[in-house]
Protein backbone atom coordinates (compact mmCIF):
# COMPACT_ATOMS: atom_id res chain seq x y z
CA UNK A 1 0.00 0.00 0.00
CA UNK A 2 2.82 2.43 0.90
CA UNK A 3 4.71 1.62 -2.32
CA UNK A 4 1.56 2.13 -4.41
CA UNK A 5 0.90 5.47 -2.73
CA UNK A 6 4.50 6.52 -3.36
CA UNK A 7 4.25 5.65 -7.06
CA UNK A 8 0.97 7.59 -7.41
CA UNK A 9 2.46 10.67 -5.73
CA UNK A 10 5.58 10.41 -7.89
CA UNK A 11 3.49 10.24 -11.08
CA UNK A 12 1.46 13.26 -9.99
CA UNK A 13 4.67 15.20 -9.31
CA UNK A 14 6.16 14.26 -12.69
CA UNK A 15 2.98 15.19 -14.59
CA UNK A 16 2.82 18.50 -12.72
CA UNK A 17 6.44 19.19 -13.60
CA UNK A 18 5.74 18.41 -17.24
CA UNK A 19 2.83 20.86 -17.48
CA UNK A 20 4.79 23.56 -15.65
CA UNK A 21 7.70 23.08 -18.00
CA UNK A 22 5.46 23.20 -21.05
CA UNK A 23 3.71 26.36 -19.87
CA UNK A 24 7.02 28.06 -19.20
CA UNK A 25 8.59 26.86 -22.44
CA UNK A 26 6.31 29.13 -24.47
CA UNK A 27 7.72 32.12 -22.61
CA UNK A 28 11.30 31.00 -22.91
CA UNK A 29 13.52 33.07 -25.16
CA UNK A 30 15.05 30.05 -26.87
CA UNK A 31 12.16 28.11 -28.38
CA UNK A 32 14.53 25.34 -29.48
CA UNK A 33 14.62 24.12 -25.87
CA UNK A 34 10.92 23.31 -25.92
CA UNK A 35 10.41 19.60 -25.40
CA UNK A 36 8.69 17.26 -27.81
CA UNK A 37 6.47 14.32 -26.72
CA UNK A 38 9.39 11.99 -27.47
CA UNK A 39 11.69 13.99 -25.21
CA UNK A 40 9.16 14.01 -22.37
CA UNK A 41 8.59 10.27 -22.69
CA UNK A 42 12.31 9.44 -22.65
CA UNK A 43 13.04 11.73 -19.70
CA UNK A 44 10.16 10.44 -17.58
CA UNK A 45 11.08 6.83 -18.43
CA UNK A 46 14.73 7.47 -17.56
CA UNK A 47 13.97 9.17 -14.24
CA UNK A 48 11.41 6.49 -13.33
CA UNK A 49 13.91 3.72 -14.13
CA UNK A 50 16.56 5.59 -12.12
CA UNK A 51 14.33 5.82 -9.03
CA UNK A 52 13.32 2.17 -9.21
CA UNK A 53 16.92 1.03 -9.81
CA UNK A 54 18.33 3.02 -6.90
CA UNK A 55 15.56 1.82 -4.59
CA UNK A 56 15.98 -1.84 -5.59
CA UNK A 57 19.79 -1.87 -5.39
CA UNK A 58 19.51 -0.40 -1.89
CA UNK A 59 16.84 -2.94 -0.95
CA UNK A 60 18.93 -5.78 -2.39
CA UNK A 61 21.94 -4.81 -0.30
CA UNK A 62 19.70 -4.41 2.74
CA UNK A 63 18.80 -8.08 2.30
CA UNK A 64 22.47 -9.02 1.90
CA UNK A 65 23.26 -7.18 5.14
CA UNK A 66 20.37 -8.92 6.90
CA UNK A 67 21.74 -12.24 5.61
CA UNK A 68 25.34 -11.70 6.77
CA UNK A 69 24.63 -9.57 9.85
CA UNK A 70 21.26 -10.79 11.11
CA UNK A 71 19.27 -8.79 13.62
CA UNK A 72 18.46 -11.17 16.46
CA UNK A 73 15.25 -9.29 17.23
CA UNK A 74 13.96 -9.18 13.66
CA UNK A 75 15.08 -12.07 11.47
CA UNK A 76 13.13 -13.93 8.80
CA UNK A 77 15.35 -16.13 6.66
CA UNK A 78 12.70 -16.91 4.06
CA UNK A 79 11.68 -13.26 3.74
CA UNK A 80 15.31 -12.27 3.13
CA UNK A 81 15.70 -14.76 0.28
CA UNK A 82 12.36 -13.70 -1.20
CA UNK A 83 13.49 -10.06 -1.07
CA UNK A 84 16.71 -10.98 -2.86
CA UNK A 85 14.69 -12.64 -5.64
CA UNK A 86 12.44 -9.58 -6.02
CA UNK A 87 15.39 -7.17 -6.10
CA UNK A 88 17.34 -9.27 -8.58
CA UNK A 89 14.45 -9.73 -11.02
CA UNK A 90 13.63 -6.00 -10.90
CA UNK A 91 17.20 -4.89 -11.53
CA UNK A 92 17.64 -7.32 -14.43
CA UNK A 93 14.78 -5.56 -16.23
CA UNK A 94 14.80 -1.95 -14.99
CA UNK A 95 18.51 -1.07 -14.96
CA UNK A 96 19.02 -1.83 -18.69
CA UNK A 97 15.99 0.40 -19.36
CA UNK A 98 17.74 3.22 -17.50
CA UNK A 99 20.98 2.70 -19.43
CA UNK A 100 19.14 2.55 -22.77
CA UNK A 101 17.09 5.71 -22.18
CA UNK A 102 20.16 7.58 -20.91
CA UNK A 103 22.09 6.57 -24.03
CA UNK A 104 19.23 7.65 -26.31
CA UNK A 105 18.96 11.03 -24.57
CA UNK A 106 22.71 11.63 -24.82
CA UNK A 107 22.51 10.74 -28.50
CA UNK A 108 19.68 13.26 -28.99
CA UNK A 109 21.65 15.94 -27.15
CA UNK A 110 24.73 15.36 -29.32
CA UNK A 111 22.55 15.90 -32.39
CA UNK A 112 20.85 18.98 -30.93
CA UNK A 113 22.93 20.55 -28.15
CA UNK A 114 20.09 22.94 -27.21
CA UNK A 115 18.13 20.02 -25.78
CA UNK A 116 20.41 20.01 -22.76
CA UNK A 117 18.56 23.15 -21.64
CA UNK A 118 15.05 21.71 -21.97
CA UNK A 119 12.95 22.78 -19.01
CA UNK A 120 11.46 19.32 -18.49
CA UNK A 121 15.01 17.96 -18.25
CA UNK A 122 16.01 20.64 -15.74
CA UNK A 123 12.90 20.06 -13.64
CA UNK A 124 13.44 16.31 -13.44
CA UNK A 125 17.16 16.65 -12.69
CA UNK A 126 16.53 19.06 -9.83
CA UNK A 127 13.73 16.82 -8.57
CA UNK A 128 16.30 14.02 -8.42
CA UNK A 129 18.69 16.30 -6.55
CA UNK A 130 15.91 17.13 -4.09
CA UNK A 131 15.03 13.47 -3.48
CA UNK A 132 18.72 12.53 -3.05
CA UNK A 133 19.31 15.39 -0.61
CA UNK A 134 16.26 14.40 1.45
CA UNK A 135 17.44 10.77 1.56
CA UNK A 136 20.88 11.85 2.82
CA UNK A 137 19.42 14.16 5.48
CA UNK A 138 16.95 11.52 6.71
CA UNK A 139 19.67 8.87 7.02
CA UNK A 140 21.97 11.21 8.92
CA UNK A 141 19.12 12.01 11.32
CA UNK A 142 18.46 8.28 11.78
CA UNK A 143 22.15 7.69 12.43
CA UNK A 144 22.27 10.34 15.17
CA UNK A 145 19.01 9.12 16.70
CA UNK A 146 20.12 5.48 16.88
CA UNK A 147 23.49 6.52 18.29
CA UNK A 148 21.82 8.48 21.08
CA UNK A 149 19.36 5.65 21.81
CA UNK A 150 22.12 3.03 21.96
CA UNK A 151 20.94 1.00 18.94
CA UNK A 152 23.92 1.54 16.66
CA UNK A 153 24.41 -2.07 15.50
CA UNK A 154 26.56 -3.22 12.59
CA UNK A 155 23.38 -4.12 10.67
CA UNK A 156 22.00 -0.60 11.01
CA UNK A 157 25.33 1.12 10.30
CA UNK A 158 25.86 -0.80 7.05
CA UNK A 159 22.33 0.01 5.85
CA UNK A 160 22.92 3.71 6.53
CA UNK A 161 26.18 3.45 4.60
CA UNK A 162 24.41 1.88 1.59
CA UNK A 163 21.79 4.64 1.44
CA UNK A 164 24.40 7.39 1.82
CA UNK A 165 26.56 5.93 -0.97
CA UNK A 166 23.66 5.47 -3.40
CA UNK A 167 22.11 8.86 -2.67
CA UNK A 168 25.47 10.65 -2.78
CA UNK A 169 26.39 9.15 -6.15
CA UNK A 170 23.01 10.14 -7.63
CA UNK A 171 23.22 13.63 -6.10
CA UNK A 172 26.80 14.24 -7.20
CA UNK A 173 26.32 13.05 -10.77
CA UNK A 174 23.11 14.96 -11.48
CA UNK A 175 24.45 18.09 -9.81
CA UNK A 176 27.39 17.87 -12.19
CA UNK A 177 25.01 17.21 -15.10
CA UNK A 178 22.86 20.23 -14.19
CA UNK A 179 25.91 22.51 -14.34
CA UNK A 180 27.16 21.21 -17.69
CA UNK A 181 27.41 23.80 -20.41
CA UNK A 182 25.91 23.44 -23.86
CA UNK A 183 28.33 21.61 -26.13
CA UNK A 184 30.55 20.28 -23.34
CA UNK A 185 31.98 16.80 -23.85
CA UNK A 186 32.91 14.43 -21.04
CA UNK A 187 33.58 10.72 -20.55
CA UNK A 188 32.19 10.74 -17.02
CA UNK A 189 28.75 9.34 -18.04
CA UNK A 190 30.45 6.46 -19.84
CA UNK A 191 32.73 5.64 -16.91
CA UNK A 192 29.85 5.89 -14.44
CA UNK A 193 27.69 3.64 -16.61
CA UNK A 194 30.41 0.99 -16.73
CA UNK A 195 31.04 1.23 -12.99
CA UNK A 196 27.39 1.01 -11.97
CA UNK A 197 26.84 -1.75 -14.52
CA UNK A 198 29.63 -3.83 -12.96
CA UNK A 199 28.20 -3.21 -9.47
CA UNK A 200 24.71 -4.23 -10.57
CA UNK A 201 26.06 -7.28 -12.38
CA UNK A 202 28.05 -8.32 -9.30
CA UNK A 203 25.02 -7.83 -7.04
CA UNK A 204 22.83 -9.94 -9.32
CA UNK A 205 25.47 -12.68 -9.59
CA UNK A 206 25.75 -12.74 -5.81
CA UNK A 207 22.00 -13.30 -5.52
CA UNK A 208 22.25 -16.45 -7.67
CA UNK A 209 24.99 -17.70 -5.36
CA UNK A 210 22.77 -17.22 -2.29
CA UNK A 211 19.34 -18.33 -3.53
CA UNK A 212 20.35 -20.78 -6.25
CA UNK A 213 19.34 -21.27 -9.87
CA UNK A 214 15.74 -21.05 -11.20
CA UNK A 215 15.61 -24.87 -11.23
CA UNK A 216 16.59 -24.92 -7.57
CA UNK A 217 13.91 -22.36 -6.75
CA UNK A 218 11.29 -24.49 -8.50
CA UNK A 219 12.35 -27.46 -6.40
CA UNK A 220 12.06 -25.32 -3.27
CA UNK A 221 8.48 -24.35 -4.23
CA UNK A 222 7.55 -28.02 -4.61
CA UNK A 223 9.13 -28.76 -1.22
CA UNK A 224 7.16 -25.97 0.43
CA UNK A 225 3.94 -27.53 -0.83
CA UNK A 226 5.05 -30.95 0.42
CA UNK A 227 5.54 -29.51 3.91
CA UNK A 228 2.08 -27.96 3.80
CA UNK A 229 0.62 -31.33 2.80
CA UNK A 230 2.48 -33.20 5.55
CA UNK A 231 1.34 -30.72 8.18
CA UNK A 232 -2.24 -31.12 6.95
CA UNK A 233 -1.98 -34.92 7.17
CA UNK A 234 -0.45 -34.68 10.63
CA UNK A 235 -3.32 -32.53 11.84
CA UNK A 236 -5.83 -35.02 10.47
CA UNK A 237 -4.02 -37.94 12.14
CA UNK A 238 -4.25 -36.16 15.48
CA UNK A 239 -7.93 -35.45 14.93
CA UNK A 240 -8.50 -39.13 14.10
CA UNK A 241 -6.73 -40.16 17.33
CA UNK A 242 -8.77 -37.69 19.36
CA UNK A 243 -12.01 -39.10 18.02
CA UNK A 244 -11.16 -42.85 18.11
CA UNK A 245 -8.30 -42.98 20.63
CA UNK A 246 -6.17 -44.90 18.15
CA UNK A 247 -3.92 -44.03 15.22
CA UNK A 248 -5.26 -44.71 11.72
CA UNK A 249 -3.79 -47.88 10.23
CA UNK A 250 -3.27 -46.19 6.84
CA UNK A 251 -3.72 -42.78 5.21
CA UNK A 252 -6.93 -43.72 3.31
CA UNK A 253 -8.61 -44.17 6.71
CA UNK A 254 -8.38 -40.40 7.19
CA UNK A 255 -10.78 -39.75 4.32
CA UNK A 256 -14.34 -39.33 5.48
CA UNK A 257 -17.14 -39.49 2.92
CA UNK A 258 -19.01 -36.69 4.69
CA UNK A 259 -15.93 -34.79 5.86
CA UNK A 260 -13.95 -31.99 4.30
CA UNK A 261 -10.54 -33.62 4.25
CA UNK A 262 -9.04 -34.61 0.89
CA UNK A 263 -5.89 -36.71 1.09
CA UNK A 264 -3.08 -34.72 -0.60
CA UNK A 265 -0.49 -36.26 -2.90
CA UNK A 266 3.00 -35.20 -3.95
CA UNK A 267 2.61 -32.05 -6.12
CA UNK A 268 5.22 -33.21 -8.62
CA UNK A 269 4.91 -37.01 -8.89
CA UNK A 270 1.27 -37.26 -7.68
CA UNK A 271 2.23 -40.23 -5.53
CA UNK A 272 0.89 -40.78 -2.02
CA UNK A 273 2.97 -39.71 0.95
CA UNK A 274 4.35 -42.37 3.28
CA UNK A 275 2.73 -42.96 6.66
CA UNK A 276 4.24 -45.45 9.12
CA UNK A 277 2.75 -46.36 12.51
CA UNK A 278 5.59 -46.79 15.01
CA UNK A 279 3.58 -47.37 18.17
CA UNK A 280 0.29 -46.64 19.94
CA UNK A 281 1.10 -42.90 19.93
CA UNK A 282 4.02 -42.65 17.48
CA UNK A 283 4.04 -42.36 13.70
CA UNK A 284 6.19 -41.12 10.82
CA UNK A 285 5.39 -39.02 7.76
CA UNK A 286 7.79 -39.32 4.84
CA UNK A 287 8.28 -37.49 1.55
CA UNK A 288 10.94 -37.18 -1.15
CA UNK A 289 12.24 -33.62 -1.39
CA UNK A 290 13.92 -32.02 -4.37
CA UNK A 291 16.30 -29.78 -2.41
CA UNK A 292 17.75 -29.23 1.02
CA UNK A 293 15.59 -26.92 3.12
CA UNK A 294 16.97 -23.44 3.59
CA UNK A 295 16.58 -23.90 7.33
CA UNK A 296 19.04 -26.81 7.16
CA UNK A 297 21.60 -24.43 5.66
CA UNK A 298 20.99 -22.08 8.61
CA UNK A 299 20.53 -24.42 11.59
CA UNK A 300 20.60 -21.57 14.09
CA UNK A 301 17.51 -20.17 12.36
CA UNK A 302 15.63 -23.49 12.03
CA UNK A 303 12.03 -23.17 10.96
CA UNK A 304 9.62 -24.57 13.49
CA UNK A 305 5.89 -25.02 13.48
CA UNK A 306 4.05 -24.69 16.77
CA UNK A 307 0.58 -26.24 16.65
CA UNK A 308 -2.26 -24.21 18.05
CA UNK A 309 -3.88 -25.84 21.06
CA UNK A 310 -6.42 -23.71 22.93
CA UNK A 311 -5.31 -23.19 26.50
CA UNK A 312 -2.18 -25.35 26.10
CA UNK A 313 1.37 -25.04 24.80
CA UNK A 314 2.38 -27.70 22.28
CA UNK A 315 6.03 -28.49 21.58
CA UNK A 316 7.64 -26.91 18.52
CA UNK A 317 8.10 -29.21 15.54
CA UNK A 318 11.03 -28.94 13.18
CA UNK A 319 10.37 -29.48 9.48
CA UNK A 320 13.96 -29.10 8.26
CA UNK A 321 14.94 -31.71 5.69
CA UNK A 322 17.74 -32.82 3.40
CA UNK A 323 17.45 -33.52 -0.30
CA UNK A 324 15.81 -36.89 -1.00
CA UNK A 325 13.62 -39.06 1.19
CA UNK A 326 13.10 -37.61 4.67
CA UNK A 327 10.86 -38.84 7.48
CA UNK A 328 9.47 -36.80 10.34
CA UNK A 329 8.85 -38.66 13.57
CA UNK A 330 5.90 -37.54 15.65
CA UNK A 331 4.62 -38.72 19.03
CA UNK A 332 1.23 -37.64 20.33
CA UNK A 333 1.26 -36.40 23.91
CA UNK A 334 -2.11 -37.37 25.43
CA UNK A 335 -1.82 -34.65 28.06
CA UNK A 336 -1.67 -32.01 25.35
CA UNK A 337 -3.90 -33.35 22.59
CA UNK A 338 -6.60 -35.20 24.53
CA UNK A 339 -10.13 -33.81 24.44
CA UNK A 340 -11.91 -33.61 27.76
CA UNK A 341 -15.15 -35.48 27.14
CA UNK A 342 -18.17 -34.30 29.10
CA UNK A 343 -19.24 -36.42 32.08
CA UNK A 344 -22.45 -38.42 31.60
CA UNK A 345 -25.56 -36.75 32.97
CA UNK A 346 -27.97 -38.93 34.97
CA UNK A 347 -31.58 -37.99 34.32
CA UNK A 348 -34.06 -39.22 36.88
CA UNK A 349 -37.28 -40.77 35.59
CA UNK A 350 -40.09 -38.87 37.27
CA UNK A 351 -42.59 -41.67 36.51
CA UNK A 352 -40.67 -44.19 38.58
CA UNK A 353 -41.99 -44.72 42.14
CA UNK A 354 -40.10 -42.88 44.80
CA UNK A 355 -38.00 -44.93 47.21
CA UNK A 356 -39.73 -45.79 50.50
CA UNK A 357 -37.48 -45.29 53.50
CA UNK A 358 -36.93 -48.29 55.75
CA UNK A 359 -38.78 -48.31 59.08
Amino acid sequence: MVSLLFIIVLLVVIITIFFMAESNASKHENMKSKSSPKDVFLHILMIGALYVSTFMISSLWFDYINFWFPDKLNYNYRAILEGILVGTSTLIVIFPVYLLTSWLLEKEIKMDKEKREMLVRKWLIYLTLFVSAIAIIVEVVRLVYNFLSGELTMNFFLKILVVLIVASVAFGYYLWDAKRKIGSVSNLPKYLAWTTGLIIFGSVALSFFLVGSPAHQRAVRFDDQRLVDLQSIQGQVITYWQQKEALPPALPNLVDSVGWFVLPTDPDTRTQYEYIVKGPLAFELCATFGAKSIETEAPDRAYVSTPSVPGKVAPAESWSHEMGRTCFERTIDPEIWKINKPLPVIIQDKTAPAAVPLQ
